[in-house]
């Protein structure tokens, strides 16, 4: 070119380097195009304008989703957008493979972009090496998505912030992988390092609690939002010389620092360091900020799960008793586990009451739902039933008042909306150490279970009625039975019970296998039957556990220790149960209690005799008298030598005697039944009643003296 002649045009120029203008304005839906661009894209080489659709039709489909999303990173960043672009021709093979670099700028009022860039074709590299296989495969495409599927649904799960915390320091990036990773929060106008990988501990020291206003890149990135990249030594020391000495003792050669920023605002920076350089091309910014997105998304999780946490045990553990002094005798073990869902509060609960004269009460119970309504509701439930006990009630009083009280409380909200009634579920026991006695009312909660001194798990059928607030005025029948030396009582809401897909006859089978084991402690045991649901993962009383739980559990273990009672005796089985006039029904809940007594008897036909002739004296005593009756059942005797003993007891004053029922009678029969299928059996008189009794035993050898049916009018 000679001197003084004209400059040629900058499209001329680039058309001489094979490298063609086009100008996106997606107000319009428009591209312009020159004649290099246009034949870069398969068109004819002449300047034009084209629509978004013929634009895109020229495109790898997912490369048009890439230029989207590098255009919107370039213009957070305030950089340059580049992008590489695979261009198809009719049949939809790819002609060749271009880079677009563009200056965009962003209308924030339209949402809409204008951008101005060049389009250039690249090289193919050489098949075979691993550069091409990457360009003609699209492996690098392919290895970032799956990086940052795995890395997305790593951070989701993570639970805790020391748990985003380890996931971010294991994620490998496909191509470049730091060898330092720090997370900045921000407290007050300072910032504060939430947690770093890759340096020793106490090396973060000169950089917590750094001013916000500092020459620092992590204290710019929080106060302006935006990212900052170094890619040499040099170039963190010229535009960060204050804070330069701090950096360079770590020998790293790349940094790169992240916004981490949540509904708009810059909570902190992630800061990932390299040993080596790094150019941070397009594609590795894209990566490192769709990491620190979603790692800003998982500490912001993270923090509010933790929060609530903190809040809802602490409120669980103000609502929740703390095992008072040590009562003679007794040895008491509890726990409660929060449902996995939700808040992780609900309204399950348990209590042990001091009373006067050496007794105490139980008290466990579940508060329909399992929300800060239902914690609620318990709370104020379990203060009314602490005051009632205190005034000196009755189990059946302490729960008839405590059903008016709950009432009271939900009916306001009953009111506004039937299907937002509440009720609640109650055992109240009171227990004489002394004695063992206890005395219990039962709110339509679970009966109760006993451990025998031998081992054997029983439910203690108990009298009941409706859960509180139901009915405020229902009543609520009282039982009585003792805890013998060596027993413990096991009371449980239904979590424990039915969890895992169990209904209460499944549930309590797997259970009492636990019960059944021997345990050295009541803690161990409590513990042994927590995770025989949850699993040994939940070996806690409170905290976050597995989300499969589907219900609260609260357990309450009263175990009565032996002492020197019975020291040198074998263990024996002892069974108490009153059956009503007005509750015939509990006569099969006595057999069962008796099959349920004998499982390890190894007769069957005497199992079977032995719950026949129980049926038929409770049976006369309500047919014959008017009076309630008391069942006492033991099994005493080392295995192999055992005996079984059942009592029944009434009021009456009429004796019975044997009969001669003819062929067609209905009655007459229960003695000659007796005396047929029992080794022995009689009748004693008890100053007001009397009582009659039959024996089985397991062998000779365990045979006591028999008393002839000649002692019996």
């Amino acid at each position: 070119m000679r001197t003084g002649e004209p400059l040629p045009e900058v499209g001329d120029v680039l058309a001489a380097l094979a490298t063609g203008l086009w100008h996106w304005d997606t107000a319009a839906g428009e591209v312009r195009v020159d004649a290099e661009a246009a034949r870069l894209l398969g068109l004819p080489a002449e300047g034009a304008r084209l629509t978004e659709a013929q634009v895109r039709a020229r495109l790898h489909p997912v490369d048009w989703n890439e230029i989207t999303g590098v255009v919107r990173l370039a213009v957070t960043e305030g950089t340059l957008a580049e992008v590489r672009i695979r261009v198809m021709d009719e049949q939809g093979r790819v002609v060749r493979v271009v880079r677009s670099r563009s200056k965009q700028s962003f209308d924030p009022d339209h949402k809409t972009y204008e951008l101005i860039g060049t389009l250039q074709e690249v090289a193919e590299p050489a098949p075979g090496t691993p550069a091409g296989r990457s360009a003609v495969t699209g492996d690098w495409r392919r290895s970032r998505e799956a990086f940052l599927l795995d890395a997305g649904r790593a951070l989701a799960e993570a639970r805790s912030t020391q748990e985003v915390l380890r996931v971010a320091a294991g994620l490998s990036m496909p191509g470049f992988s730091p060898d330092g990773l720090a997370v900045f929060g921000v407290e007050g106008d300072r910032l504060r390092i939430i947690g770093h990988h890759g340096q020793r501990q106490g090396e973060e020291g000169p950089f917590s609690g750094m001013p916000l206003d500092t020459d620092y890149p992590a204290a710019e990135v929080v106060r302006t939002g935006r990212a900052v990249y170094l890619s040499s030594p040099e170039e963190y020391r010229s535009r960060y010389p204050v804070t330069w000495p701090l950096a360079e003792r770590f020998g790293r050669h790349s940094w790169a620092y992240l916004p981490l920023t949540v509904a708009g605002r810059t909570m902190g920076a992630w800061m990932a360091a390299f040993a080596y350089p790094v150019a941070f091309t397009p594609d590795e910014r894209s990566v490192l900020t769709t990491v620190a997105r979603m790692l800003a998304q998982a500490l912001s999780r993270a923090g509010a799960a933790e929060t609530q946490r903190e809040l809802t045990d602490g409120l669980q553990r103000s609502m929740l008793p703390v095992l008072g002094p040590e009562i003679p005798g007794m040895d008491i073990a509890a726990r409660y586990v929060p449902t996995g869902g939700g808040l992780q509060v609900g309204g399950d609960w348990y209590d042990v009451i001091p009373l006067p004269g050496g007794r105490f009460a139980l008290v466990i119970g579940d508060v329909q739902g399992h929300d800060v309504r239902a914690a609620g509701l318990m709370g104020q439930l379990r203060i009314a039933l602490r005051a009632y006990a205190a005034e000196g009630h009755r189990p059946d009083a302490v729960l008839s008042r405590a059903s008016h009280f709950f009432h009271g409380l939900t009916q306001a909200d009953c009111d506004e909306d039937p299907a937002d009634m509440r009720f609640a579920t109650c055992y109240y026991a009171e227990v004489d150490s002394a004695t063992g006695t206890v005395e219990s009312a039962r709110a339509g909660h679970l009966d109760p279970v006993v451990r025998m001194a031998d081992g054997t798990a029983l439910i203690r059928a108990t009298a009941g009625g409706l859960p509180l607030g139901i009915d405020p005025d229902s009543d609520y029948p009282t039982t009585r039975h003792a805890l013998e030396p060596g027993e413990t009582l096991m009371l449980c809401t239904d979590g424990l019970v039915e969890t895992g897909g169990h209904d209460l006859r499944t549930g309590w089978g797997r259970l009492r296998h636990v019960l059944e084991d021997r345990w050295e402690t009541m803690d161990e045991l409590a513990d042994a039957l927590v995770q025989a649901v949850l699993g040994p993962s939940s070996h806690h009383t409170t905290g976050p556990l597995a989300d499969r739980r589907e219900d609260d559990i609260a357990l309450l273990l009263l175990h009565r220790e032996t002492g020197d009672y019975g020291r040198g005796r074998p263990p024996a089985r002892r069974t108490m149960m009153t059956v009503a006039q007005a509750e015939p029904e509990r006569i099969s809940e006595a057999r069962q209690q008796l099959r349920a007594l004998l499982h390890d008897w190894p007769d069957e036909d005497q199992r079977d005799s032995a719950v026949l002739l129980l049926s038929e004296v409770l049976t006369n005593v309500l047919v014959h008298t008017d009076t309630d009756a008391l069942l006492v059942t033991d099994v005493t005797g080392e295995p192999g030598e055992r005996r079984i003993r059942v009592e029944v007891t009434d009021t009456g004053e009429d004796l019975p005697h044997k009969r001669r029922p003819g062929e067609m009678a209905s009655s007459g029969r229960g003695l000659m039944l007796i005396e047929l299928l029992s080794h022995a059996w009689g009748v004693a008189p008890r100053g007001e009643g009397k009582s009659i009794w039959f024996e089985f035993y397991e062998s000779e050898g365990s045979r006591a003296e028999p008393v002839a049916p000649s002692e019996v009018p």
